[in-house]
């Protein structure tokens, strides 16, 4: 059985078109491709590790990369819904936001600073410092929600955003 989608990911599905293409970055086993793949989308996962992938629903596509140590396996392409939660590698963030389709939806959801005082992770690198997300999609996306905060079951302090890339002609979001 596999552990139920993030709240956040699951309160945002409706942002996602209609039987759009999911990439679930660092996706370990599939919570999340699995929920996507139950409300009619096709999905991608990338994770470093063969034996996580194996577990991904029969209807998503599998990437084995290590996405720290080389190139970006999927320079220009875009989707409809990136998803990236209990993950961070800034590096990777603005790749992460340009991946992200017109009228598609970057949906984060990680550890922020203020976690090390309720255990792993600590270090300051996979924390995100406050308003991290904001910055990161200033300019490109426009924000739908965000929250950046102590949550309690279990404790632990987050950063999330829902943010969509406007459709071409439409209004372009401001910057921070």
């Amino acid at each position: 059985m596999f552990h139920t989608p993030s709240p956040w990911i699951q309160r945002f599905t409706h942002l996602v078109p209609a039987g759009g293409t999911v990439l679930d970055v660092a996706c370990g086993h599939g919570r999340h491709l699995h929920w996507f793949a139950e409300h009619g989308h096709p999905g991608l996962g990338i994770d470093r590790s063969q034996e996580a992938l194996a577990a991904l629903p029969a209807s998503a596509q599998r990437l084995c990369a290590d996405i720290e140590n080389g190139a970006w396996p999927l320079p220009g392409t875009q989707f409809d819904a990136v998803v990236v939660t209990n993950y961070l590698w800034r590096a990777l963030l603005p790749t992460l936001v340009a991946s992200v389709a017109p009228g598609g939806v970057l949906l984060y959801e990680t550890f922020a600073a203020g976690n090390a005082r309720f255990g792993k992770p600590s270090r300051p690198d996979f924390l995100l410092q406050p308003g991290e997300l904001l910055h990161a999609c200033a300019g490109e996306l426009q924000v739908v929600a965000y929250e950046d905060g102590f949550l309690d079951n279990p404790p632990r302090c987050v950063q999330r955003i829902a943010a969509r890339r406007p459709l071409p002609g439409s209004e372009a979001p401001a910057a921070l």
